[in-house]
C-alpha cells in the first residue's frame, strides 16, 4: 500500500462521468455563464476605479467583493471548460491543492468581506458624524488586507496539513478539488486528527464572522426603525449586502447539508449542480444587485450605455 501511495501524482475527477454525453451543450452554457460573470464583475470594478466620486469606503469594499468573485471563478471555470472537451478528467497533485486553496479562500474571503461591509454600514448609519474619521483610507486598506490575508493564512494552514498526508486513492468524486475529500483519501486516519482540529477551528472563525454580520444588521435594523432617513439609507445600501449574504450562505449551506445528510439519494448531475452553485449564483448576481440598487453605480452604467448608443 505504501508503494502505491508514493506514485500518486495525479487525481481523477469523476464528477463529469454521468453528463459526458451532453458535454458540448454544457461547454456552451458554462462558457456563456463565465463570460457573463467576467462582464458584470469587470464592468463594476472598472466603473469604481475610473470614477473618482466612487472612491469611498463602501464602493472600494464592493470593488474588493467583485475582485474576489473573479478570483474564485478563475480557479474553477477554465479547468472545468477544459475538462468538458477532454476525454480524461485529471489534475496534478499540486494543481489539486492549489485549486482547493483557491475555492476555500474565495468562499472564506466572501464572508470576510461581507463582515467588513457590515461594519462599514454600522459606522455609516449608527455613527454618521464619525464615519469619515473611522473609515479613513488607512482603515479601509487594513480592512481589505484583513479580508484577503486572513483566508489565505487560515486556509493555507489547512492545505499545508493536507499536503503532508499519505493518500491511498487518486479518485475525487467531484468537478473540482475539495480539501475534505483529499483528507478522506488518507491511508491512516490517525494522521488526519490535526487536520480535523484545524478544520473545526477554521469553521469557528467563520461562524464568528457570520455571528458578527447578523449582530450588526440586527443592531442596524433596531436603529433604523425610528428614523425615516436611516430607513431609506438602510434600504438603499444594506439590502444588497443582506441579499448577497443570504445568497452566499444558502448556496454554501445547501451544498454542505447535501453532502452531510442526503448526497447518496441524489444523482451525480444534481450533486454537481449543488456543488457549483456558489460559483455561479453569487458571482453573477452580486454585481447586478449592487449595480441596480446603488444609485451612483446605476447612474454611471446608464450614462455609459447612453453614450454607447449614440
Amino acid at each position: 500500500m505504501m508503494d502505491n501511495v508514493s506514485v500518486i501524482t495525479m487525481f481523477y475527477l469523476s464528477g463529469l462521468n454521468e453528463t459526458i454525453n451532453h458535454r458540448f451543450l454544457l461547454f456552451f452554457l458554462t462558457l456563456l455563464c463565465y463570460c457573463a460573470i467576467l462582464l458584470v464583475n469587470i464592468a463594476l470594478v472598472v466603473t469604481v476605479i475610473l470614477d473618482k466620486s466612487l472612491h469611498e469606503p463602501m464602493y472600494i469594499l464592493l470593488c474588493t467583493f467583485c475582485i474576489n468573485g473573479l478570483y474564485g471563478t478563475a480557479g474553477f471555470y477554465p479547468k472545468f471548460l477544459w475538462d468538458l472537451l477532454s476525454p480524461v478528467h485529471v489534475i496534478s497533485y499540486s494543481g489539486c491543492l492549489v485549486q482547493a486553496h483557491v475555492m476555500y479562500t474565495y468562499a472564506c474571503g466572501d464572508l470576510s468581506i461581507l463582515a467588513v461591509m457590515a461594519y462599514d454600514r454600522y459606522v455609516a448609519i449608527c455613527r454618521p458624524l464619525e464615519y469619515h474619521c473611522v473609515m479613513s483610507r488607512q482603515r479601509v486598506l487594513k480592512l481589505v488586507c484583513f479580508s484577503w490575508l486572513t483566508p489565505f493564512c487560515v486556509i493555507g494552514t489547512n492545505i499545508s496539513l493536507t499536503a503532508r498526508l499519505k493518500l491511498c486513492s487518486p479518485y475525487i468524486s467531484r468537478l473540482f478539488c475539495v480539501n475534505w475529500i483529499i483528507v478522506s483519501l488518507a491511508c491512516f486516519r490517525a494522521e488526519t486528527l490535526v487536520n480535523n482540529i484545524v478544520a473545526y477551528i477554521t469553521i469557528l472563525i467563520y461562524v464568528f464572522h457570520g455571528v458578527f454580520i447578523v449582530w450588526s444588521y440586527m443592531y442596524l435594523i433596531k436603529t433604523c426603525v425610528h428614523s425615516m432617513e436611516n430607513r431609506a439609507k438602510f434600504m438603499q445600501t444594506c439590502v444588497p449586502h443582506l441579499v448577497s449574504l443570504t445568497t452566499f450562505l444558502f448556496t454554501l449551506l445547501f451544498d454542505i447539508m447535501t453532502i452531510r445528510y442526503g448526497s447518496k439519494g441524489f444523482s451525480q448531475t444534481f450533486k454537481n449542480f449543488i456543488a457549483i452553485e456558489f460559483l455561479v449564483i453569487p458571482p453573477l448576481m452580486n454585481p447586478l444587485i449592487y449595480g441596480y440598487k446603488l444609485t451612483k453605480i446605476r447612474k454611471r452604467f446608464q450614462g455609459f450605455f447612453t453614450a454607447c448608443m449614440k
